[in-house]
């Protein structure tokens, strides 16, 4: 996996090899003493600095406590010439995170002798450091990527929250006392399923190559090819990486470029003599390190929420290991820990309550309740903060009179509202007392529900805006339906320039943002097709017809509506250069960039310049692309629904289906329980973080 071959200096294993295979017990280098044991009570670190797997002597360690505040440090010392560090660790904070960092020093792998001032290297440990730790490349582009938006001329920075999920994410790309890989991005999703294993080991293999000084100018050349797109170039290695972190999309090609620039392959089917295995062959559209989780009776995830904690809630589709299908949707309800480990029962998911099949519509209150429709089931139901049903066991299903559930949202002042997509109703909880439940837009009686008094054609996602008016968007439609909450009987109807809406996010400026899965529109027999196939409640057909339409024709936009209804002057429907096909949700991150997941497509995650063009990149505008053209891709991303960004910036996607044809019972035995998808994918440190639980429009954290 790593060896230490750097300039033809070949060596049978490298110091970060051996911690690799056996731990912080084996000696450096196969020869020198490990470490020296922490003190006693935990008030001493003890560790290693290494550069291309060899010790670093004579570099200054600093311990550091992140937290709102300006960093504090707590001490600092100096490696010896085995690159050995002990370092006092008293005084930290309960809710700090700490991290320690390495600068200049002599690496011992460097091709010429002295100091080289231009690396600093970092591992970010949290508030339970481990006893023995490395510091390395490779724990230092994992300290990075988690940290990106934390991070500000070296320094780390941040809400609580958002310290500790991102420190705690690290450790899914590195082991903490060996330096080595971690067991997730190890696992067998992450390592041969996407292709993040090798963007992390390129990054470590050209950081490695300026701290080592493979050639004189490596480092020159690492802070060349990582210049920000104002033309700022960096000083130091974090720097670099910060840049390279911050701008993933921006001239990628620069910084893979460097990989044969500092270590040609020497001749014919021979590998690259790097430090650190595997490393791309292909330059990435993007240096982004997502990694997939799943587990937890996750299969199908709809839509995504945090809670205050940062821990990922969602109502699934189906049941994982069963021969699932659209025709009929199974699941129950998932909870993953904000560093993606499963906290739902396998294989079920937390159940009880009335949940069964829930689709779009999952929402977290103020006090960590969680609120669930069901699409099979046709009920409303509540968890608490631990997965334990509230609802009743039949759910709530107000004497029969839901249908097939879609999108609710819980609104600050506490109400609840939720949207009927089967029968084209809202129900509103007042407070969320379904004593009190109360319905609207009911077709008059004997009338069709195409007469709806709201105008309301398949109601799918729904949002609140800053002046308390409710949004809602009509998947068999091309139009928002808007009401103040105080009144719905005064509803307003405009037109998106779009076709069937489906996810909305408002920013903070009152602009709604809807995702138009259909984009210009279905011809007039398909349009016809699902309004009658709606009507009569035969669901099945109608998502096969969509799908069909979709799968056949790459449409899709964005449409950006002021808080008056209208577009933009000149227009604000927006297809990021032809690349959104079929675009299912939008969120709004903490600078206004407008995420969208896409159901179909290679790249299936768009970043948009947003309301405020100020935070995007230079010379951008209102609905240009931040990511690549077809967006993000990796991380193993299926057909996507939701999207959503938690309080450290990293951004995840849900992986609703996998294989079509198994949804719709036309795949064979051996892929017959591939319908629903399997995990949830996380991109890191992309998005300015929001708090949580997100109830109204998106607030930066």
């Amino acid at each position: 996996m790593v060896f230490g071959r750097l300039q033809g200096r070949a060596r049978a294993l490298s110091a970060l090899a051996i911690f690799m295979v056996c731990g912080a017990e084996c000696s450096i280098a196969g020869k020198d003493p490990s470490p020296p044991k922490a003190g006693e009570g935990g008030d001493r670190i003890s560790g290693v600095v290494l550069g291309g797997g060899e010790p670093i002597a004579r570099a200054a360690v600093t311990l550091w406590e992140a937290s709102a505040d300006a960093p504090r440090k707590l001490a600092e010392v100096k490696t010896n010439e085995r690159g050995e560090f002990q370092i006092p660790a008293k005084g930290a904070r309960a809710e700090s995170s700490l991290y320690l960092t390495a600068v200049g020093g002599e690496p011992k792998a460097a091709m010429a002798s002295g100091d080289n001032s231009a690396v600093t290297l970092m591992t970010v440990l949290g508030n339970r450091p481990p006893d023995r730790v490395t510091i390395n490349e490779l724990t230092t582009v994992a300290s990075v990527w988690t940290h990106a938006q934390f991070l500000a001329a070296g320094e780390i920075k941040g809400h609580p929250v958002g310290l500790r999920i991102a420190a705690g994410n690290v450790p899914n790309f590195v082991d903490l006392t060996s330096g080595g890989y971690g067991t997730t991005i190890l696992d067998g999703l992450n390592s041969q399923q996407t292709p993040t294993m090798a963007n992390l080991g390129t990054l470590t293999n050209v950081l490695a190559a300026c701290v080592t000084r493979v050639r004189s100018d490596a480092c020159a050349a690492l802070f060349s090819a990582s210049t920000d797109p104002r033309g700022k170039a960096p000083t130091s290695t974090l720097e670099a990486l910060h840049s390279i972190a911050r701008y993933p999309a921006y001239q990628p090609k620069r910084v893979f470029a460097l990989l044969d620039q500092f270590y040609p392959v020497k001749g014919e089917k021979q590998l690259r003599p790097a430090p650190f295995l595997p490393y791309l062959t292909n330059s990435p559209n993007a240096w982004t390190l997502p990694l997939k989780f799943t587990g937890g009776g996750l299969s199908g995830p709809g839509k995504i929420m945090f809670d205050s904690e940062g821990n990922a809630w969602t109502g699934v589709n189906f049941i994982i290991g069963g021969q699932s299908l659209d025709a009929f949707w199974n699941g129950n309800l998932s909870k993953f820990a904000p560093n993606g480990r499963a906290l739902s029962p396998s294989p079920t998911g937390f159940t009880g309550g009335g949940i069964l099949g829930p689709g779009f519509g999952t929402a977290v209150a103020a006090d960590d309740k969680v609120w669930v429709t069901s699409t099979s089931g046709k009920t409303i139901s509540l968890f608490d903060k631990n997965g334990k049903a509230l609802s009743p066991s039949k759910g709530y299903d107000f004497d029969g009179q839901l249908g097939l559930m879609q999108s609710i949202i819980v609104t600050p002042n506490g109400d609840v509202w939720a949207l009927d997509f089967g029968k084209d109703q809202i129900i509103y909880l007042p407070r969320g007392d379904v004593g009190k439940a109360k319905f609207y837009c009911q077709a008059p009686e004997g009338k069709s529900k195409k007469d709806n008094p709201c105008k309301l054609k398949g109601p799918f996602h729904l949002a609140i805006d800053q002046k308390e008016r409710i949004w809602v968007t009509n998947a068999v439609g091309d139009t928002v339906t808007r009401f103040p909450a105080s009144d719905p009987t005064k509803f307003e109807v405009f037109p998106t320039g779009g076709h069937s809406g489906k996810g909305m996010a408002i920013d903070s400026r009152g602009n709604a943002w809807i995702a138009n899965t259909a984009g210009s529109g279905m011809d007039i027999g398909t349009k016809a097709k699902l309004l009658e196939l709606k009507l009569s409640g035969k669901m099945k057909d109608l998502d096969e017809t969509v799908y069909g339409f979709i799968a056949k024709h790459e449409v899709g936009s964005v449409t950006m509506l002021q808080p008056d209804g209208k577009q933009a002057p000149g227009g604000s429907v927006f297809t990021a250069g032809n690349s959104l096909w079929a675009p299912w949700a939008v969120v709004i991150d903490g600078d206004d960039h407008v995420w969208i997941s896409l159901f179909m497509g290679p790249g299936r995650l768009v970043e948009l310049c947003g309301s405020q063009p100020e935070t995007c990149l230079p010379g951008m505008k209102t609905g240009d692309a931040i990511s690549p053209l077809g967006g993000f891709a990796g991380g193993g991303m299926q057909h996507l629904t939701d999207v959503g960004v938690d309080p450290a910036g990293n951004v995840w996607v849900a992986d609703n289906w996998e294989n079509p044809d198994a949804c719709f019972g036309r795949a064979p035995e051996a892929d017959s329980t591939r319908c629903g998808g399997n995990g949830l994918t996380v991109f890191y440190g992309i998005a300015k973080p929001v708090r949580s639980p997100q109830i109204g429009p998106a607030q930066p954290l």
